[in-house]
């Protein structure tokens, strides 16, 4: 969708599809909009398009407040993407720029703070330091919506600097003061806002079908007792855990069963997961809300993914059986390694002798699961105690903006790491979206996507090969 012809067509026919691919703003009302936005279609001459949220901003634009465009589900373009700006995205997401700076952010990627300006602003029409503010932007519109929180704690929780700041961008991006943000809350969101202890009330939006079934299954599979859990009968289901975070700790609440699509907002409307957050310290809502989103894979193109493989003869039923079914991924790194190695049994036994405890457990969530540095003290020796002194010592990183080809080779380096765990690792701590396990011959045809292939056959319980 890099023409702009083609984006307008887009725009006219509401195409949910591209939310968050890019944006359009109208240069007559001052606003921007995402792809489906049901207003009016304005005429093409006063259209302009965006590659980001940050740079319709940046541009003198206002967010629409009918189709709340900072609340679509990010570009699946960042997890496809291996170079500078997918990894730069990945971490911006993760909230590693509000946390260490763009110095900090240009470290991780092995660049100058210059060249990461550069590249980005090139690229998206926004740096990083304006593409973090416009998250943060959105982390403070969620608190005041959905919290009783005081405006000033929620300017330093969202990110801010200052009130002043905090102020300043609020009116900027949303043409509102926050106390007016706060009483403009969606129909009902305001009536259910959370009470101090309840927690987070949280949207986690996704474009077009999501197969809910396919991964709560999974994640019932593969729950560490003591920091994950599944309860409930099938189609209701919620996924509880344990989220270990920058600032302080947090338990999760998602459930499995996704609402009807709103009608007449486009062609291809998504939806979304009902969350509910618990945090110890307000400042890791971005942090932890991407790490959901990257565990529930929400950031998926299932129309691109679909129409790749729905073409091969062999994957095509499976396709047809399960629209939209995402790869998931994980909220710590170190989480699928210890399963890898270690198995269920011992990955529970592991969490019960090193992880944290919490103050009070939670329903069957009764620890955090260890830090790797934690592992690597108490499990010095073997393939486990050799991946968490690496990931401790920074020898290895599976952090979102780690380069993947480097993170396979650092983990072949180890002692004990085969090329399957390796490529199971690049597939859940790593998001890699096109992975082939080793010793199979998948169709170049499947490229990129050839971990949902994967994902596909082994859900239909067909032979990968």
């Amino acid at each position: 969708m890099k023409d702009e012809d083609s984006r307008y067509e887009a725009v006219r026919s509401r195409d949910g599809r591209f939310d968050g691919v890019f944006f359009f703003a109208v240069r007559t009302t001052g606003i921007y909009c995402r792809p489906s936005c049901p207003a009016v279609t304005p005429k093409r001459h006063n259209v302009r398009f965006f590659a980001t949220a940050a740079a319709a901003q940046g541009s003198g634009f206002r967010a629409c407040r009918r189709c709340r465009p900072d609340a679509v589900p990010g570009s699946a373009e960042w997890n496809v993407r291996a170079d500078v700006v997918g990894r730069a995205m990945r971490l911006i997401a993760d909230g590693v720029v509000d946390r260490e700076g763009v110095a900090g952010l240009a470290t991780r990627l092995g660049y100058s703070a210059r060249q990461v300006q550069r590249q980005l602003t090139a690229e998206l029409g926004a740096g990083p330091v304006a593409l973090a503010r416009t998250q943060r932007a959105h982390t403070a519109r969620v608190l005041l919506q959905t919290t009783e929180l005081p405006v000033t704690e929620i300017a330093f929780a969202a990110g801010f600097a200052s009130v002043r700041q905090f102020n300043d961008t609020i009116k900027e991006v949303y043409a509102a003061t926050p106390t007016e943000l706060r009483a403009a809350a969606p129909k009902g969101r305001s009536a259910r806002r959370a009470a101090p202890g309840t927690g987070i009330p949280l949207r986690l939006a996704h474009r077009g079908p999501y197969q809910a079934a396919a991964v709560f299954d999974q994640l019932a599979r593969e729950a560490v007792p003591g920091v994950e859990e599944v309860t409930g009968a099938p189609g209701a289901r919620t996924y509880r855990r344990t989220l270990r975070l920058p600032y302080g700790t947090a338990l999760a609440a998602v459930q499995e069963r996704t609402r009807a699509p709103r009608t007449g907002t486009g062609t291809h409307p998504g939806g979304w997961l009902d969350a509910r957050l618990h945090l110890t310290d307000p400042r890791d809502l971005t942090t932890a809300v991407q790490r959901l989103r990257r565990l529930f894979d929400l950031d998926a193109d299932p129309y691109a993914v679909d129409e790749r493989l729905g073409a091969d003869p062999r994957l095509a039923p499976l396709v047809a059986a399960r629209p939209g079914l995402r790869s998931p991924g994980a909220v710590d790194p170190l989480e699928p390694a210890v399963r890898a190695l270690a198995g269920s049994h011992g990955a529970e036994e592991l969490v019960r002798r090193y992880g944290k405890l919490l103050d009070a457990p939670h329903g069957g969530l009764t620890h955090l699961f260890p830090e790797p540095a934690v592992l690597a003290e108490a499990e010095p020796h073997g393939p486990l105690g050799a991946l968490a002194a690496a990931l401790a010592d920074g020898t290895v990183r599976l952090d979102p903006g780690a380069d993947r080809h480097d993170a396979e080779e650092a983990l072949l380096a180890l002692p004990g790491m085969d090329p399957a765990t390796v490529a199971a690792l690049r597939v859940r701590a790593l998001g890699d979206p096109d992975v082939a396990p080793p010793g199979t011959c998948l169709p170049d045809d499947w490229r990129p996507w050839r971990s949902y292939a994967v994902q596909h056959l082994r859900v239909a319980g067909e032979p990968v090969r």
